[in-house]
């Protein structure tokens, strides 16, 4: 018997130090968590046996348990590199179509050629579909889909609307609006452009020039706008637009004119610089300080993109407040206070961007971002009782208990850190020792069955 014991205590070593070596092997393995070997001791006897008098018939290992704490951070320069600091796992699955979840703490994922978030072993993270505003649509595990960023922001948006705001300068000298020509700086006074885009997101340049009318009078303080786009003048609709003859210049075929004549507006300043009104020549007034030109045509828009697009310029009137009005007339430089339009190019994907809250949100090139998915954890009543089935993944066990999905930072679920990685739990100068002590163990149990051989041997030379 005591062959056995000492047998069991030699196993029990041996175990002890797979384990630990194991755990060392690991140290440099992103999200791995280090085992301890649990060991109890064997004992049978009978109801006639003499219980205070039984030894005990050895040691048994119990289980390998895993050590679920946490890790240590290793900071990146990679944005899909994730963390989790406190409790979760990241849900995995190998296929799109699949339901057959893994769970993992190890967060290196990249971009596969699909442009799916995967991991090493192109399992694709999941992630909980999400609302326009960020929030989440579910948080239910069935309905994690697996979280793609896709390389373009969808389909582009057509300018309809610029706002302007400028101020003219008032000591500037006023030319002859019938001399104005595009392509010469000196008949008008001063000039601005802007990248607006067409129904298929090509970039165009709408050119805005001013000239102070010398016709209307030194004191009328009044202006007159013409614009073009890529180099073609384009009229405008509106009835208090005046027309001008342009020489040298290509007016916009959409338009009703005909020749170099193209139809400008008549902008009206106070005395004090204040915005008054847009004004045609008979006093016709645009209350509500917008402009809209004729639709731009196959001329300027020669890509296919829509003919009938026009441009609504906003001036910005304002007849509710004191404030001054933008633009203005002082005496000072020709100065562009604000130039914005609302259309967009088609979006290139420039970044990704992960929250605390899980949240991904893709960047563009066109200065938009949208929402795509927020990361989905998952916790277990037991973690230990998962089945380990390598490379850092476990799987859903009896022991462990029914996956409960969450969001980050929620309830008892973590946070995830973006460009970090966990890095392996295991306390190298803690393994060292326990090596020690188990190989220690080994050598006396090993000992112990030497003693035992030499005992049974000195048994069987007894003549």
């Amino acid at each position: 018997m005591s062959f056995n014991i000492a047998l069991s205590g030699v196993n029990a070593a041996q175990k002890d130090l797979d384990t630990t070596a194991n755990n060392i092997a690991n140290v440099n393995t992103v999200g791995f968590k280090e085992s301890r070997a649990e060991f109890g001791d064997v004992y049978a006897a009978s109801l006639l046996a003499g219980a205070k008098t039984k030894v005990g018939d050895g040691v048994l290992t119990s289980v390998v348990a895993q050590q679920f704490t946490q890790g240590s951070l290793q900071f990146t320069n990679n944005a899909l590199d994730l963390a989790i600091t406190g409790n979760g796992f990241f849900a995995t699955i190998p296929e799109t179509t699949s339901r057959d979840f893994s769970f993992t703490r190890a967060g290196m994922f990249k971009l596969n050629s699909e442009n799916f978030v995967v991991n090493s072993n192109g399992h694709h993270l999941l992630g909980f579909p999400v609302n326009v505003d960020g929030s989440s649509a579910s948080v239910a595990l069935s309905t994690a889909q697996p979280i793609r960023v896709p390389d373009s922001s969808g389909i582009p948006q057509r300018t309809r609307e610029v706002d302007i705001k400028m101020n003219l300068p008032a000591g500037d000298a006023a030319l002859n609006p019938a001399d104005f020509d595009p392509t010469d700086p000196l008949t008008y006074n001063a000039a601005t452009s802007v990248t607006i885009y067409d129904s298929l997101g090509d970039s165009h340049v709408q050119t805005y020039y001013f000239i102070k009318d010398a016709i209307a009078g030194p004191t009328a303080n009044q202006w007159i706008m013409v614009t073009a786009i890529d180099g073609n003048l384009v009229n405008i609709t509106d009835d208090d637009a005046t027309t001008l003859t342009a020489p040298g210049a290509s007016p916009n075929s959409a338009g009703t004119n005909t020749g170099n004549a193209v139809t400008g507006s008549r902008l009206t300043f106070s005395s004090g610089g204040d915005f008054i009104a847009i004004q045609s020549g008979n006093g016709v007034a645009q209350p509500d300080g917008k402009l809209t030109t004729t639709a731009l045509g196959a001329t300027i828009l020669s890509n296919g993109s829509d003919p009938t697009q026009t441009i609504v310029i906003d001036f910005n009137l304002n007849t509710t407040t004191a404030t001054p009005n933008e633009p203005t007339q002082f005496a000072s430089g020709f100065e562009v206070t604000a130039l914005q339009q609302d259309g967009l190019p088609v979006g290139r994907l420039t970044g990704i961007d992960i929250g605390p809250d899980g949240l991904v949100r893709a960047t563009y090139s066109n200065g938009t971002s949208s929402p795509l998915s927020r990361v989905s954890l998952v916790r277990f009543a037991n973690e230990q009782g998962l089945t380990q089935i390598g490379n850092t993944q476990w799987k859903e066990s009896i022991l462990s208990g029914e996956a409960l999905a969450g969001e980050a930072t929620t309830g008892t679920f973590g946070t995830i850190n973006s460009s970090a990685l966990e890095q392996a739990n295991v306390n190298l100068t803690s393994e060292l020792i326990d090596m020690i002590i188990a190989q220690r163990n080994f050598q006396a149990n090993s000992r112990a069955l030497e003693v035992n051989n030499t005992l049974n041997q000195t048994v069987l030379n007894i003549r």
